[in-house]
C-alpha cells in the first residue's frame, strides 16, 4: 500500500550453483537476516543483476500491472550481459519486451528468480526501514508498507502519506 514496487533481475552461472548459494529460495520462506547474510553472495557469485523500481507514483498513474512491467524493463536494462532470454515468477508477461517464459511459483523452482526474489525483498524492506524514519508513525520498518493490521490502524489513525499509493482502496477509504 506504500511505496515503490522494487524487482530484481539476477543471472546465475549455469551448472552446478556455487555452494556460497546454498540456501537460496523463495524469500518469503527466509527471514530477514537469512535475506540479509544471503544478499552478499548473490551480489559476488551473479554473471550480472539489477534493480528496477516503480514509484508509488507510477502506481497511481498508470496501475500496478504497467508499474511491475516499468520495474523489470528497468532490472534487466542494467544486466550486463544482456539477456536473451528471461524467465519470470508467475505467468508469462504479454507486455514484457524480451522473450521469456512464465514460471508459476518461480521463486521456489528456479535459482535465478529466487535470487532475484532475495534482491528485490532486501533492497524494498531497506527502503522501507529510512521510509519510517521519513514518516514516523506508519510503522513502515515492521510492515515494510503491506496492509498488515498495524498499518491500516497507522493509516486510520493518521490518514496517507506522500509515498502512500492513493489508487489502492484501504488508503482512499482513509482520505
Amino acid at each position: 500500500m506504500a511505496g515503490p514496487v522494487v524487482v530484481a533481475a539476477v543471472i546465475i552461472p549455469p551448472g552446478n550453483f556455487p555452494l556460497m548459494l546454498e540456501g537460496v529460495r523463495d524469500s518469503k520462506e527466509l527471514t530477514p537476516q537469512a535475506r540479509e547474510r544471503l544478499l552478499g553472495p548473490i551480489y559476488q557469485q551473479a554473471i550480472a543483476w539489477g534493480v528496477g523500481m516503480a514509484s508509488h507514483q507510477e502506481v497511481d498513474d498508470r496501475g500496478l500491472g504497467v508499474a511491475i512491467i516499468e520495474a523489470i524493463c528497468r532490472a534487466v536494462a542494467q544486466l550486463d550481459p544482456s539477456p536473451q532470454f528471461l524467465i519470470v515468477d508467475g505467468r508469462p508477461l504479454p507486455r514484457l519486451p524480451w522473450p521469456h517464459r512464465g514460471v508459476v511459483d518461480g521463486d521456489a523452482l528456479s535459482l535465478s528468480i529466487a535470487a532475484a526474489s532475495i534482491v528485490a525483498k532486501v533492497t524494498r524492506d531497506r527502503l522501507m526501514v529510512e521510509m519510517d524514519r521519513q514518516y514516523p508513525g506508519y510503522a513502515f520498518a515492521r510492515n515494510k508498507g503491506y496492509g498488515t493490521a498495524e498499518h491500516l490502524a497507522c493509516l486510520q489513525r493518521l490518514g496517507p502519506c506522500p509515498i502512500h499509493r492513493r489508487s489502492f482502496a484501504p488508503v482512499q477509504e482513509c482520505r
